[in-house]
């Protein structure tokens, strides 16, 4: 089990003071919101900001990529080499292309799953995937509650997984806290992403070890 913290929450005036913070409470991986303002309303940050953390930081980087045009990210992404990336396949027509494009570069690859959108819809590429992001809150914003649906999907995605794909993991992103980590890791989530639950608290080592179930 892995804690990824969401820069999102973090503190952008001292951003390497505070992901050196994180990183030292124990985060596993830090997990990277690009947001381009049309597939969801909001702007978070770009290549320069992505590229300082890279350089930075011995971490594992996980980008979640909510843009309409992911090429042009992965491109980038894969030169200074992150280590996953995952994109929303409602923002590209051939999603074959684009993982394999990631997995070329000895990246792990992902599909990012809206609240709403079926997990059926990945079936078809399950077997290529490394994992799957499962939002449990409406991507865009930081701090939104978390929605019980999330719990179902993951229990449905890890019994396919086992038959067809049993490496592929399956991450969470969207309100989680210490009580309903539990039930996450449960249904057969691995990767726990938390924003504000950590960066908002006066303490990150002991946010993070709450959610360290195993």
């Amino acid at each position: 089990m892995k804690i990824a913290p969401s820069i999102l929450s973090a503190d952008f005036m001292n951003l390497k003071s505070d992901l050196q913070k994180v990183i030292t409470a124990g985060a596993d991986i830090l997990h990277l919101d690009v947001m381009d303002g049309h597939f969801v309303p909001n702007l978070t940050f770009g290549t320069p900001i992505i590229k300082m953390i890279k350089d930075s930081f011995d971490i594992p980087l996980d980008v979640h990529l909510m843009v309409n045009n992911p090429l042009h990210h992965i491109n980038f992404l894969t030169e200074i080499g992150v280590q996953y990336i995952s994109f929303h396949q409602e923002t590209v027509a051939h999603i074959h292309r684009y993982i394999q494009t990631i997995k070329d570069a000895d990246i792990k690859a992902g599909i990012a799953l809206n609240p709403s959108t079926p997990i059926d819809t990945i079936f078809p590429v399950l077997d290529f995937l490394d994992f799957v992001l499962i939002m449990s809150v409406n991507p865009g914003f930081g701090g939104q509650n978390f929605l019980p649906l999330a719990i179902s999907k993951i229990e449905k995605l890890k019994k396919r997984a086992q038959k067809y794909n049993p490496e592929m993991v399956i991450e969470v992103d969207g309100g989680i806290n210490d009580r309903n980590v539990i039930e996450l890791v449960k249904a057969g989530a691995s990767i726990i992403v938390a924003g504000s639950y950590i960066f908002k608290s006066g303490n990150y080592q002991k946010q993070i070890n709450s959610l360290k179930l195993f």
